[in-house]
């Protein structure tokens, strides 16, 4: 048995007549009749009466055009998805993003709508640091993957990115540390001598080599009395006047009581959203979803620069 055959079949079983079937079938009845025959043995049961008036189906043969018009349904699907799957539109997408990129309102946007333009490629995601991200793009581990790096960062010649979104780093103080009063925004100079609470360097943090960046540059080696994975816990200790600490800003909708956020002035603060991917990528989906993210529509919302 062939899907030819069953092709031959269910044509058969839908005009009750293997005249009409053959030329649905554009061939002549003889070959027609002659593969139904061979199927009949295949089967071992007689799948039509014929008469020479009528021609219809045996229970065996209602029972087995059924499944013959499942299982050409799931080859057609299959084959479908052969094609998409050649073209990018099938598939799965490995895509790591760091911890305040799904703070962005965009970004779950983003995912969702893509979602639902390419239902047959399934997503899976990651979260990574930035310097992680960058050694999975490099070992084909991942797909895309969405950064915040250094003010200083270059892509390395491997690696594609392209501008998303942007925020500030801002300065997160308890309501009673002496800098929480003032009425003017500090200076990055005037923090040398505070405790700071942030990121641990091993993780290949892209957030920390900004600040310690930006604190070369202001003359000093931030003093770092705890490290800590997540920002929420961060700004937790900073609550209770632990330390301060150097976020984006893009949490201060997260901000717990006790903590206020405050501008810094004489630093580059800018802080990007870059998404990445390799430049010799394989994956034929990851051109779609690309083009999908650069469509306009997932620019970042102003309101979030504080």
């Amino acid at each position: 048995m062939d899907f030819r055959q069953l092709r031959y079949f269910t044509t058969v079983a839908e005009t009750l007549n293997f005249s009409r079937a053959a030329e649905r079938l554009h061939i002549s009845q003889p070959p027609l009749s002659q593969q139904i025959k061979l199927l009949e043995e295949d089967l071992g049961v007689t799948l039509f009466e014929r008469t020479r008036r009528v021609v219809k189906l045996t229970h065996a043969g209602e029972l087995f055009y059924r499944q013959a018009q499942e299982i050409l349904l799931r080859y057609a699907e299959a084959r479908e998805l052969c094609t998409w799957a050649l073209d990018g539109r099938a598939g799965k997408l490995r895509i790591a993003f760091t911890a305040s990129v799904p703070m962005f309102e965009a970004f779950p946007r983003l995912l969702q709508t893509f979602r639902q333009a390419y239902p047959r490629i399934d997503i899976d995601l990651h979260h990574m640091s930035t310097g992680e991200q960058l050694q999975a793009l490099n070992a084909g581990e991942i797909d895309i993957g969405f950064l915040r790096p250094s003010s200083v960062f270059h892509p390395p010649m491997t690696i594609d990115v392209v501008n998303l979104w942007q925020d500030e780093l801002v300065l997160a103080v308890a309501t009673d540390h002496p800098l929480a009063q003032a009425d003017s925004c500090p200076e990055l100079r005037e923090l040398s001598d505070e405790d700071f609470i942030l990121f641990p360097q091993a993780l290949g943090c892209g957030l920390f080599e900004h600040i310690t960046t930006l604190t070369a540059q202001a003359g000093f080696s931030p003093r770092i009395v705890q490290e800590v994975r997540e920002n929420s816990t961060t700004l937790a200790l900073v609550a209770a006047n632990l330390g301060i600490s150097i976020v984006p800003s893009i949490y201060a909708g997260t901000r717990p009581p006790g903590v206020i956020f405050k501008r810094i002035t004489g630093a580059q603060t800018e802080s990007r959203i870059l998404m990445a991917s390799a430049c010799s990528h394989a994956n034929a989906s990851v051109p779609i979803f690309i083009e999908h993210a650069g469509s306009g529509s997932f620019a970042m919302d102003p309101s979030v620069r504080t």
